[in-house]
Order: C-alpha cells, then structure tokens, then sequence
C-alpha cells in the first residue's frame, strides 16, 4: 500500500471515529416528545406551564433555572432523580432514559419561554 493510501485511510478512520463519537447521538440522547408526555404525567401537577404552585420563586423558567444553577439538562435530570426539600425524587419511578427525556423537555421548554 502506497503513502498516499494509507494517509487517506488514516483521515477515513479518524474522521469515522469523530463522527460516531461526537455526532451521532448517544444511547442517552434525549426524547423531547417522550419528555412532554413524563412531565404530563408526572411533573405538570405542581409544574404547569413552568410555574410551580408550590414555591413561586423556584419555577422553571430559564431566569429561576439560572438562578439555582439548575440550566443544564444534568443539573434537570439530578433534581429529578433525588429530589430537593418539597421536590419528590423520581429514581424509583422512572427509568434513567426517562428522566434524561424530562430533562431535556424542561430546558428547551425554559429556552423558549414554556410557549
């Protein structure tokens, strides 16, 4: 095998690997419309539209997301699976893809204003 071909096939490799690597989504990758049904289900009863009927100030909104360092789908998903104060923890109830859809359903709600 020639230099060339095996230059060209190390650039097919390593851009194969980026490729697959960062991407293509990961086994984890977010649900959105999966999420929208979770939080129906399970998060829209002291949540609805982002408010929470609980604690005013700790909504869901991006600015209260911001606020509690709580704008990030992992700072989302570990509120939901442990819980905080008055916030029930959802470990033994939903699955971890599940939680992870969630998630990523409440930031991009907060994103864009729980339009």
């Amino acid at each position: 095998m020639c230099f060339v071909n095996k230059m060209a096939l190390g650039i097919f490799i390593t851009l194969m690997i980026v490729f697959n690597t960062i991407l293509m989504p990961t086994a984890l990758a977010a649900d959105i419309t999966n999420g929208a049904k979770i939080f129906s289900a399970n998060c829209a009863g002291c949540h609805i539209n982002g408010s929470n009927i609980i604690r005013r100030g700790k909504n869901l909104k991006m600015r209260a997301l911001k606020r509690y360092h709580m704008d990030s789908v992992d700072a989302i998903a570990s509120i939901v699976t442990n819980g905080k104060n008055n916030m029930s923890a959802y470990k033994e109830r939903l699955t971890e893809q599940e939680i992870q859809d969630v998630a990523a359903y409440v930031l991009q709600q907060a994103q864009q204003n729980w339009r």
